[in-house]
């Protein structure tokens, strides 16, 4: 969600579906003629010269169509962002690329609209209890974000109110798009990118739905109450409705902040492994995970800011409105990976992969058996085997440098070394949202600069070792450097 920005605004978001449908339907029709026209031109140069012009091609297609998306704003903007963030292994790079070239609007609604919103979901008489800002902190594709202060006890909250019309427009949205992606012919149209499509349907859903959304994030408030090194916003229910999330203001810096950076690496690296037993509890306990990485999701609250007594460095954690339940025929297989992966079980590893149907017991021996090795590669900075990590990721103390290490760029490049692209298959959207999530963790952890062992916590949750519980004493006041 974008920050404040004054002026700029909008007296109403578009959701009108059918001049959506027909403005998508335009580009898409354009984008699909120019393909054709590209492909009739293109069919006596040689095949190198082919590929590099349909890729030049699909590049400039997707840019064209991208624009448009951007023009309609509401969830057609949001689809795409998600698209573009869970879509790799159903679009082309190309597409992808420019799909990320979205932003969040930053154009918001101006205030007599939302205040239209706030009278129409919470009453007039409650509304007069507050003193609301009108000029927005944050806007985004669905919604924007007002402070606000209660008259009586000088309360600070926030307001999350979500654009007329948005959620109506989801599934027409999504429908559009589809269809825009399909007359582009930018996409090979199957029963797995039909499965992924419905995936981001319920999630476009569970992002407008802010009754499930204040629901979730109460839960976790109450999960991670004992818990010193997190903030949950408290939802004031009787200001919030279908439309409206009251919470609580909770103050603090961006994750990239130079604050946070000028911390010792001591509390830094204790923010990560917070992170990341946050993640193994999600996954191993809750069964229920953030699926969105977004950096905007997290602040960091410092010790001693803004409030005598707090003691300890804190992740704020906001936006639960891509909290997804997992089933455990899903989470076993995804355990075990991890377990035998942890073990250096390659054939259980690969057993896992094969549940999970991502892979084929009828491939090579030799690619099943490279598959799995790219699959345990993942979890270098939780492995025993130390001697195996590379020189430039070890600081002095043999602590793993998250940021050095570079882990991500190395997978992938293992993985394209090899053969297995040739027999990869689409795994089930489920893999693909908590892939996408534990990349989140480890660039988060990386962005902090931390350097750490994750080993121990991730024996902790697979074989019970260590205290229940939370340490936090590394992120204590007394160690601010």
């Amino acid at each position: 969600m974008s920050s404040r920005r004054s002026g700029n605004s909008v007296s109403r978001i578009k959701t009108g579906s059918f001049e959506r449908r027909l403005s998508l339907t335009r580009a898409g029709l354009f984008a699909g003629t120019r393909v054709a026209s590209h492909m009739a031109t293109n069919w006596f140069s040689s095949k190198e010269k082919r590929d590099e012009r349909h890729r030049a091609m699909l590049s400039k297609q997707a840019h064209l169509l991208v624009d448009e998306l951007g023009k309609l704003k509401g969830s057609v903007v949001k689809i795409g962002q998600v698209m573009a963030l869970y879509g790799e292994h159903f679009l082309p790079e190309e597409v992808t690329e420019a799909l990320h070239t979205l932003e969040d609007q930053t154009t918001s609604l101006e205030w007599s609209a939302i205040e239209r919103v706030l009278k129409a979901e919470i009453g007039s008489e409650q509304l007069a209890e507050l003193e609301i800002d009108p000029e927005p902190i944050g806007a985004a594709s669905l919604g924007q974000v007002h402070r606000a202060k209660r008259r009586s006890d000088g309360l600070e909250l926030v307001l999350k109110v979500q654009y007329p019309g948005v959620a109506d427009a989801v599934d027409s949205d999504l429908n559009a798009v589809a269809q825009l992606l399909r007359v582009a012919r930018l996409v090979s149209f199957g029963p797995e990118f039909e499965d992924w499509l419905e995936e981001v349907r319920q999630m476009m859903h569970r992002e407008v739905d802010y009754r499930l959304e204040a629901r979730t994030t109460e839960k976790f408030r109450q999960m991670l109450k004992d818990d010193p090194r997190f903030v949950v916003p408290r939802v004031l229910p009787e200001y919030s409705g279908g439309q409206v999330i009251a919470s609580t203001y909770e103050h603090g810096h961006s994750v990239s902040a130079d604050v946070v950076r000028e911390l010792s690496l001591e509390r830094r690296s204790a923010l990560g492994k917070a992170a990341l037993e946050l993640f193994f509890r999600e996954l191993f306990d809750w069964g229920e995970i953030q699926t969105d990485p977004n950096f905007g999701n997290y602040r960091i609250r410092i010790a001693g800011e803004q409030g005598k007594g707090v003691e300890h460095d804190r992740i704020v954690l906001l936006d639960f409105g891509a909290v997804q339940s997992y089933s455990r025929e899903f989470l076993d297989p995804v355990i075990q990976m991890i377990r035998a992966s942890y073990e250096n079980d390659l054939n259980a590893v690969i057993d896992g992969g094969v549940k999970l149907r991502f892979m084929n017991t009828d491939w090579p021996k030799e690619v099943l058996e490279k598959f799995g090795q790219v699959c345990m590669s993942v979890l270098e900075p939780l492995s025993s085997d130390h001697k195996s990590w590379p020189d430039y990721a070890v600081n002095s103390k043999g602590q793993y440098r998250w940021k050095q290490s570079d882990l991500p760029s190395r997978v992938a490049r293992q993985a394209a070394r090899s053969a297995i692209s040739r027999y990869f298959r689409v795994p089930p959207s489920e893999f693909v949202f908590l892939n996408r999530k534990l990349i989140g963790v480890y660039t988060f952890i990386a962005v902090l600069h931390s350097e750490f062992n994750g080993e121990p916590l991730l024996r902790k949750y697979l074989y019970g070792e260590g205290d229940d519980k939370p340490d936090a004493s590394a992120t204590s006041q007394i160690t601010k450097a």
